[in-house]
């Protein structure tokens, strides 16, 4: 019998259970691998796959991300990464700007362009709307869509 406590073999990293009181707790990126319909948004985010995530998301042929933009002036290139990374497989991106639909800025709007991303501007409900009716053909659609807090 010892009197010292046994060390753990392994202990987890600090950024694996960085919730305190939940030691193993591992915190991922939000990602759903595949094409789901949108079945509900409001209250600061989005159902869709049994699922439910807070915040924006990106609705790509590679599966739904969570995404950082909350609010129009979120909307930049940088923020688009993964679907420039994706515009082969994109036949239509459908931007989804919170309630009113306020365009992105200029050079926003240009980058998508150059890297052959069509693209249509709307309200958050009328992206979402166009997406599932366009996804059910079986269409390569997108959506990078801004949260909202008016419940649908």
């Amino acid at each position: 019998m010892t009197d010292r406590a046994e060390k753990p073999e392994h202990t987890p990293p600090p950024e694996q259970h960085p919730t305190a009181g939940s030691p193993g707790t591992i915190i991922k990126p939000a990602y759903f691998p595949g094409r789901a319909p949108i079945d509900a948004y409001g209250n600061g985010g989005f159902r869709f796959a049994e699922m439910s995530h807070r915040g924006g998301i990106l609705a790509l042929p590679s599966g739904i991300y969570g995404w950082s933009a909350a609010q129009p002036q979120d909307v930049t290139i940088e923020r688009l990464d993964r679907v420039v990374a994706e515009a082969d497989a994109i036949e239509l991106l459908f931007l989804g700007m919170g309630d009113t639909g306020v365009f992105p800025d200029k050079e926003t709007r240009q980058a998508l362009r150059d890297a052959g991303v069509r693209f249509e501007i709307m309200s958050t409900g009328a992206a979402i709307r166009t997406f599932n009716v366009i996804l059910a053909e079986g269409r390569q659609v997108a959506a990078a869509l801004l949260p909202v807090e008016t419940i649908r």
